[in-house]
């Protein structure tokens, strides 16, 4: 429908740039057949999802408005004293068994939880404030927009000509005042945030500029003209809410009869947007192996095919999260040293179009 098309958007470039130095990094692709990325609202990822399911439904039952309350896990080496398959328990008392459980429920995964399977995790101390943007005027609006201020980064990401989805990480307190500004107010602070240059130092921007002027001598075909973030000038309404950040990592993807996804299995900062990236490439990995195994025959909840994809996924997965953590720590100060290495980190990388290559490349995996 035509509601659908006003939150969907083809992303063809990636603006990221530092408040405390003006140094950015560019991802284009040029070739719009190798789109960079889509900018999907959540609701139409559900209501397409959804729609799915419907036209699966002789295969597929959905069980909605349902909690689970207890699962019964099959023991590998005691299949004669324990349950032979899984077995959930609802609050309405109904039980199911199932060869194979997909345990997708967050990042307070039940599942997980109950499986003890042990997790590595860490608060960061910080907030996303989320929210859908009405934009001044209408625009080819294409370009994703990142800024790093000193207390986290702020997104704009393209959703129509006329919208774009917020993503403000930043402290709490900052994030609770954030959301009971007044819109207009609110507005204001996110295009301050965007155009301001109050955290700039002259002592960087010097530095900063020639590094840029000895890169250019060496590479005079590299750069390309500065663009500028569309102004704001409304917000959706009701569209404005936050939540804590934080990352973890379960150090078993995989049990008899038990696999993990999603954040589930993984939680991420959002600077880098991937979190929903990495659960949809756990899906496909996993999509794969689980129709290989039934194309050959095989228990889908054997515990072989679940270890191939529990490695795929953290030898794709623990790197990314490494360098999403590393990011965030850099770009989490304006002390000079700081401030200067990745200011160096973006002209040099911004100027080596391999390399950039080689990072969407991994980033699409």
């Amino acid at each position: 429908s035509s509601n659908l098309d006003q939150t969907f958007s083809l992303c063809c470039s990636k603006l990221v740039w530092d408040a405390c130095s003006d140094a950015l990094i560019t991802f284009d692709k040029e070739d719009l057949e190798n789109e960079l990325a889509y900018i999907v609202e959540n609701d139409i990822v559900v209501v397409s999802i959804t729609r799915q399911l419907d036209t699966l439904s002789d295969n597929v039952q959905v069980k909605y408005r349902s909690k689970v309350v207890k699962y019964t896990w099959p023991m590998p080496h005691h299949a004669a004293e324990s349950v032979p398959w899984v077995q959930v328990t609802l609050a309405n008392g109904e039980t199911l068994q199932t060869k194979l459980l997909i345990g997708a429920d967050g990042p307070n995964s039940m599942v997980r939880q109950e499986l003890g399977i042990p997790t590595v995790k860490w608060n960061y101390d910080q907030s996303a404030v989320v929210a859908v943007l009405h934009l001044s005027e209408p625009t080819e609006n294409n370009v994703a927009w990142q800024r790093f201020l000193p207390t986290g980064p702020i997104a704009m990401l393209p959703l129509s000509d006329t919208h774009s989805s917020l993503v403000w990480s930043t402290s709490h307190r900052l994030a609770e005042e954030l959301l009971e500004l007044d819109e207009e107010s609110f507005v204001d602070a996110i295009n301050s945030a965007f155009w301001s240059s109050e955290n700039h130092s002259e002592l960087i921007e010097t530095a900063g500029s020639l590094f840029r002027g000895a890169l250019s001598a060496i590479m005079p075909s590299a750069g390309s003209p500065r663009q500028l973030p569309p102004s704001v000038a409304g917000i959706g309404p009701k569209s404005r809410v936050m939540f804590p950040l934080g990352m973890g990592h379960a150090s078993e993807y995989v049990r008899h009869r038990v696999v993990l996804i999603g954040d589930a299995a993984h939680r991420v900062h959002p600077l880098a947007g991937q979190g929903a990236n990495l659960g949809f490439g756990d899906v496909a990995c996993l999509t794969q192996l689980l129709s290989q195994a039934a194309f050959n025959g095989k228990d889908l909840g054997a515990i072989q095919h679940l270890l191939e994809y529990e490695t795929e996924r953290q030898r794709h997965n623990l790197p990314m999260m490494a360098a999403i953590d590393l990011m965030k720590r850099l770009y989490s100060t304006d002390v000079a040293p700081a401030v200067l290495l990745r200011t160096f980190g973006l002209q040099a990388t911004n100027m080596l179009p391999t390399l950039k290559e080689q990072i969407m490349a991994f980033a699409s995996k």
